[in-house]
């Protein structure tokens, strides 16, 4: 399958990104700006998401799109900042910040007046795809066949196959509070150990990895996860970032986190907290070009 933006299941991650999240501001200038975003992209390194508000301003729907869910579990809180329209910028090797904000200006000024430009996170490559609290990120993804067919849809209407969907969170971690635990107390939040990203075996069930183990669910949850840290200030943390033929994957997982399956609530949000969530289509392309045909189809 190739007619997928790249970007989904480019790996590694890339050295530097940026987060972009447009808000709809006219809806008579919203067709003009998709065609110049669409011959925009297929030169640029970067995804394109679409939220259900922006679907529905076209007059179209995509079958599973919806908008992020506010979960409230107990001391956990899961909110909801759903946007009209996310792109992941990329940095190209060699490039640097000052590009990233070049391209992030011009495209500001590419799909004005239809959308602006609301919030931006900039975010890293830590080491080889860490997080911040030194752990390795991503390590249970699949990989090869195994990944089209976690991140991709195969099969429904013109303009759909080779889509996506993305769900993104932006969590601040208090470092201090992770740093001060003891080796032990950080292994049985991740369920892994830091020294060698081996899964420990007697990890308590709270652990991050025992909570989100996407092969434990029925049916199995695999997501590819694209996650990258962020810094502003003193604040940090990982921009979580999942691609999945559907959002129902990345939800069960949210919802066994929150304790909202049977009460336990993961380790995790000891250490950090989400801030955003937001829920994204992510169109096919066809001949290089963004297939928005799934939105002029209705």
């Amino acid at each position: 399958m190739s007619h997928y933006q790249p970007g989904i299941l480019a790996t590694p991650v890339p050295a530097q990104a940026r987060h972009l999240f447009f808000a709809l501001e006219s809806v008579t200038d919203l067709p003009a700006a998709l065609d110049r975003l669409t011959q925009w992209l297929a030169g640029h390194a970067a995804v394109v998401g679409l939220g259900e508000s922006l679907v529905k301003a076209m007059g179209a729907s995509i079958n599973g799109l919806r908008p992020f869910p506010a979960l409230a579990g107990v001391g956990v809180d899961n909110p909801s900042t759903q946007h009209a329209l996310w792109c992941w910028l990329h940095s190209g090797e060699g490039d640097d910040r000052g590009d990233l904000l070049n391209r992030s200006q011009a495209l500001q000024a590419l799909l004005a007046p239809a959308l602006r430009l609301v919030m931006m996170n900039e975010t890293f490559r830590h080491k080889t795809g860490h997080d911040l609290t030194g752990y390795e990120d991503g390590t249970e993804n699949p990989h090869d066949d195994a990944a089209i067919a976690a991140a991709l849809v195969s099969h429904g209407a013109d303009g759909t196959v080779g889509g996506s969907f993305a769900a993104i969170q932006q969590w601040q971690h208090d470092l201090q509070r992770f740093h001060g635990l003891s080796a032990g107390a950080k292994d049985d939040i991740m369920g892994r150990r830091l020294s060698d990203n081996v899964e420990l075996e007697d990890a308590p069930i709270s652990a991050h990895v025992k909570r989100t183990a996407q092969e434990s669910f029925a049916p199995e949850a695999f997501v590819v996860r694209r996650s990258m840290p962020w810094i502003d200030g003193d604040r940090a943390g990982l921009m979580f970032l999942a691609f999945g033929f559907s959002l129902d994957a990345f939800e069960v997982q949210l919802r066994r986190m929150s304790g909202l399956e049977d009460g336990i609530v993961d380790g995790l949000y000891q250490i950090s907290q989400p801030l955003t969530g937001g829920y994204y289509w992510c169109p096919p392309l066809q001949d290089g070009h963004l297939d928005l045909r799934a939105l002029r189809s209705a």
